[in-house]
């Protein structure tokens, strides 16, 4: 395996979320307390960034072109001409979007999380591209990572503070008979958001841990990375064969951050991950 490398030197406040998107070969990223969403061409290095007038907690790709993305205040779309509009809003004190992943039948998923992260203050509900919205878990505090496995049948979920993957078996549409698949030990940080490869391991990236994790479908850790940053928040693959391993970074809260914290890190020829699904796809 390869060193750690810089993709994008950046000073993003809380960068998060990072998804390739296979129909412009491009990776997208936001900063949710700066309101940004940032992609990125590895092949030229094109860099473009789009404000957003509310913290925005993820940015996925939709099918015909533009973005859906998860807001302070709901759900909404932009276009691939850039026009904006709100495809679910539920706007709610204290409360903001956060983590969101497209399911493999093109639904959105998307996590929300008070900002003081008050205990079961958020939640994590699916969206379908007609806006018809479904609550699939009422009670939860910092909403993050969510992915499937190869063959869809299962649902990885992470509720931060919980320091657990929760693994799911999915029906389809809903998931059910929730339970732990790995628990991260006290003081090696908080999982955060995660990515499956093609062997259907998940890799999770550890809040205040400086470390990306590996962990085997049965819940086994077999690989650890070490990051020179301390608070990685996400990963996806992406680039040629989706073999690069992108990380977003943050440096929130940090009295004295990494010079790297907020930069988007990669590692190539990492493995190999799934290909994505588009919104409403």
């Amino acid at each position: 395996m390869t060193a750690i490398e810089v993709a994008v030197r950046e000073s993003a406040v809380l960068g998060e979320g990072p998804t390739w998107d296979p129909a412009t070969e491009r990776l997208i990223w936001v900063d949710i307390l700066s309101s940004r969403i940032h992609t990125y061409e590895p092949v030229s290095g094109c860099r473009t960034m789009l404000a957003t007038e509310q913290h925005v907690g993820a940015a996925k790709p939709r099918k015909n072109g533009g973005l859906v993305v998860n807001l302070r205040d709901g759900v909404a779309l932009y276009d691939a001409d850039g026009a904006f509009s709100w495809l679910v809003r539920d706007p709610v004190p204290g409360r903001r979007g956060n983590d969101a992943a497209v399911a493999p039948d093109g639904s959105l998923w998307a996590g929300t999380m008070r900002y003081d992260e008050q205990t079961g203050g958020g939640n994590l509900f699916r969206v379908t591209p007609d806006g018809t919205t479904t609550e699939l878990f009422p009670t939860v505090s910092v909403s993050n990572g969510t992915g499937w496995s190869p063959d869809g049948s299962l649902v990885y979920y992470i509720d931060s503070p919980t320091r657990r993957i929760d693994v799911c078996r999915w029906d389809g549409q809903l998931p059910v008979d929730r339970r732990p698949l790995a628990t991260i030990e006290e003081g090696a940080g908080f999982p955060d958001g995660l990515t499956v490869d093609v062997d259907g391991c998940v890799w999770v990236a550890l809040w205040d841990g400086g470390q990306l994790r590996r962990y085997t479908p049965a819940g086994a850790l077999d690989r650890t990375l070490d990051l020179p940053v301390r608070r990685p928040t996400a990963c996806t693959f992406g680039g040629p064969g989706l073999r690069d391993l992108y990380i977003t970074t943050a440096r929130t809260g940090l009295a004295r951050p990494h010079p790297l914290s907020g930069s988007l890190l990669v590692l190539p020829d990492a493995g190999e991950g799934l290909p994505g699904v588009a919104f409403g796809s």
